[in-house]
């Protein structure tokens, strides 16, 4: 793996580890927090790899409508929409309900970059 990948997935997991429960992001709203808009497909890349880390809530990182495009990477058949329902987030067809409800955008919850 290319170094500066590593270093784009660690802080991917700091903003990831963030997230509170209840809510969820997009993997471009962490990318454009990380100053890589056009990096989205990354940002699922590292969340990918983030299964066998328990601290990285990967659950909490939906595609740009809510949809729970990243599910396959969890054990078992609906572990992802599990979790967040557990969590009090409602999911029907993969997709997040009251998904702007549940949003949580870095940069409005975070502000800038450091």
């Amino acid at each position: 793996m290319n170094p500066d990948n590593k270093n784009f997935f660690q802080k991917v997991y700091e903003v990831a580890r963030l997230i509170p429960e209840g809510r969820v992001t997009s993997y471009g709203a962490i990318a454009k927090y990380l100053g890589a808009a056009r990096s989205a497909r990354m940002v699922g890349w590292a969340m990918n790899g983030a299964g066998s880390m328990p601290e990285i809530p990967a659950h909490r990182v939906v595609n740009k409508i809510g949809l729970l495009t990243g599910k396959h990477h969890f054990d078992g058949t609906n572990l992802m929409q599990q979790l967040l329902e557990n969590e009090g987030i409602t999911v029907v067809d993969n997709q997040i309900i009251d998904f702007e409800k549940h949003f949580w955008d870095p940069f409005k919850e975070l502000g800038s970059p450091a």
